[in-house]
């Protein structure tokens, strides 16, 4: 993710998920499994929806499509987000280095879970609806909730891809052992930039 402050708001770009990598372990309606997304499952999400919100934690709406300040799309490496925020709490948090990254939630998901011995089972995300995508500032973007919304007056299960965490609490070494390696992605842009 790059963050950077300029005079008219925080401007961040970033991936905030890579198709095809294996998560770590995911807690979901079918139990604990490791999961992963397909590709192109992010562009057929985005196209049934005419609007994505961009939310602090899964809580509060910062940015839209529809409005115009948030940009999200699927590339050759993975769900690209865009997004011009005006919110002071996250430039605040930007400023003190407090985004710990992205999120994002799934409903209606079409899956196949494949049994592995001596592993985790092996979900594979086909297809899903996707209506935010969340910048993770007081909670840790881990695979581990799952939530039940109310919609149309049905109980519909919305997947999130963020726990609750305290931040005062957090030994940040420790947390830097866990930090995903965006190594192959960067290697995939670049190629994509040469061509």
């Amino acid at each position: 993710m790059k963050a950077e402050i300029r005079a008219d708001g925080l401007h961040i770009v970033g991936y905030v998920n890579v198709p095809g990598r294996e998560s770590r372990p995911v807690i979901t309606p079918r139990g604990k499994v490791i999961e992963v997304i397909e590709q192109r499952a992010f562009q057929r999400a985005i196209g049934k929806v005419d609007n994505i919100d961009l939310k602090v934690d899964h809580e509060r709406k910062i940015a839209s499509t529809k409005e115009g300040s948030l940009k999200v799309y699927e590339d050759e490496v993975g769900l690209r987000a865009e997004a011009a925020i005006l919110d002071e709490e996250v430039i605040q948090g930007a400023k003190e280095g407090k985004l710990k990254g992205w999120s994002f939630n799934m409903m209606k998901v079409v899956d196949e879970i494949e049994e592995r011995t001596g592993k985790l089972p092996l979900r594979r995300v086909k297809d899903f609806v996707m209506t935010e995508i969340t910048l993770a500032l007081r909670k840790m973007p881990v695979y581990s909730s799952t939530s039940i919304e109310l919609r149309a007056e049905e109980e519909e299960e919305v997947e999130i891809r963020t726990s609750e965490c305290d931040t005062a609490v957090i030994d940040l070494t420790e947390a830097k052992k866990d930090t995903i390696n965006y190594s192959e992605c960067e290697n995939r842009i670049l190629q994509l930039k040469e061509r």
